[in-house]
């Protein structure tokens, strides 16, 4: 029992530094994907800027300037450069209700 020791602190140890902040990362990723709008500014993997001017399932349309249009795979968006006016109202709305969620909860606990 103490030789296993050593080898599952060792993995937990890997599991803290390693794996569960790649998980966080890719849950983060996954939800920036979910959350994109026709409209929205990003800049794909390869530093391309560019506005979402259609969006499917799978693949998104860029428009870089007034004529140009370039397709790309959803999975080569890097970022989220500047959301769209719509996407940035429903985010505020959500961080109004995150914040007073926040407030109520530090009022009971103080209580």
């Amino acid at each position: 029992m103490a030789t296993l020791l050593p080898f599952v602190l060792m993995f937990v140890i890997f599991y803290f530094l390693l794996i569960r902040p790649q998980q966080k990362k890719t849950k983060a990723r996954n939800a920036m994907l979910r959350a994109l709008k026709k409209g929205d500014k990003i800049t794909t993997i390869g530093g391309l800027h560019g506005t979402i001017a259609e969006i499917t399932d799978d693949t998104v349309v860029l428009k870089v300037n007034d004529v140009t249009k370039l397709t790309f795979d959803r999975s080569a968006i890097n970022n989220v450069v500047e959301a769209s006016p719509a996407s940035a109202k429903s985010e505020t709305k959500a961080e109004a209700k995150a914040e007073t969620k926040a407030e109520k909860a530090e009022a009971s606990a103080e209580s």
